[in-house]
């Protein structure tokens, strides 16, 4: 099968898409040929060496965490999926096994490839309703678990004025439509500025631009946690912020102590699976073949991404 394929650690430049072994399942596994798979920011940054401490790669190494496919092969004992099954969902590649649950893990060998292995017993995967077309299914997973987590810890209320600080990315374009009621202010470039208000923003203001204050809630979707100094100000006295990035949250960041400060990041699937993702529409920005896949993990480090890119296999 072809596979995106890191040889050994460095910038997604050193990738290739090679021949690779099609993945066998074992038992309480399934097989699926993959139709679809996007990309994510652990798609580069493994590969980086940016997770060495915690886990080393054996090289080659598939990349690869969501997708939507068709069960091709199904493992002994499973019996939630059949073959012809469409799924979609999220898992981590099994050189992780230790950062995710214990219990019932999500694993796979790989989903930028024509076919991957993944556990059946898991909530990050699900059959795929037929209302969700396969680009958007593998748009989905990652962005949609964020976005889970954000609402139910965030709570936004209605009248509340919310900040979105990266809202063109995937996760930002997932849940604008989800702050109904409130007055949003999304952060993005002027091209950008006519989908963001479609899909719910009140007003688009650039990047450089001043944030307003008097702010109830904001969510950092994409800079560094120790550089939100800037969204710190605009927080009214009891404000929330809520940030998707490292590093771990410290009220000195902001320098100010009467406004919330959390990391939101659900590994365990505390606030639902895949079944749960599916009510959301995730915004797919680009779309390349397989064979392209190298391409298209540079353009998502050295251009602005609008959504999710997405390959197709």
């Amino acid at each position: 099968m072809k596979a995106v394929v890191a040889t050994g650690y460095g910038p997604p430049e050193h990738l290739t898409v090679a021949d690779m072994p099609i993945p066998r399942p074992g038992p309480g596994q399934v097989q699926v040929r993959i139709a679809a798979a996007s990309i994510n920011p652990m798609d580069v940054r493994l590969p980086a060496g940016d997770f060495r401490d915690a886990a080393e790669l054996a090289f080659p190494h598939v990349l690869g965490n969501d997708f939507a496919g068709t069960v091709s092969e199904v493992g002994a004992g499973v019996e939630a999926y059949h073959v012809g099954d469409e799924v979609f969902g999220h898992a981590v590649p099994r050189a992780l096994r230790a950062m995710v649950d214990a219990g019932r893990p999500s694993l796979t060998t790989g989903t930028l490839a024509e076919y991957a292995v993944f556990e059946a017993d898991t909530p990050f995967i699900a059959h795929r309703p037929a209302a969700l077309d396969v680009a958007e299914a593998a748009a989905l997973p990652t962005v949609g678990l964020t976005v889970q987590a954000l609402l139910a810890t965030a709570a936004p209320q209605p009248g509340e004025t919310v900040l979105v600080v990266g809202a063109s990315g995937g996760v930002g374009t997932t849940l604008l439509p989800r702050l109904t009621g409130t007055t949003v202010i999304a952060t993005g470039r002027p091209p950008d500025a006519d989908l963001l208000r479609a899909k719910g923003a009140t007003e688009v203001i650039d990047y450089a631009d001043e944030y307003p204050d008097q702010v109830d809630l904001a969510f950092n979707l994409v800079l560094p946690s120790d550089r939100l100094q800037r969204v710190g100000r605009a927080l009214r006295p009891g404000g929330r912020l809520y940030t998707i990035t490292f590093p771990q949250p410290d009220p000195a960041f902001l320098d100010r102590r009467d406004v919330r400060f959390d990391l939101v990041l659900d590994v365990e699937g505390r606030f639902g699976g895949m079944r749960e993702v599916a009510a959301l529409t995730p915004t797919v920005g680009r779309r390349y073949p397989l064979a392209e896949g190298v391409r298209a993990l540079t353009d998502f480090v050295g251009r602005h991404t609008l959504g999710k890119l997405v390959l197709t296999v």
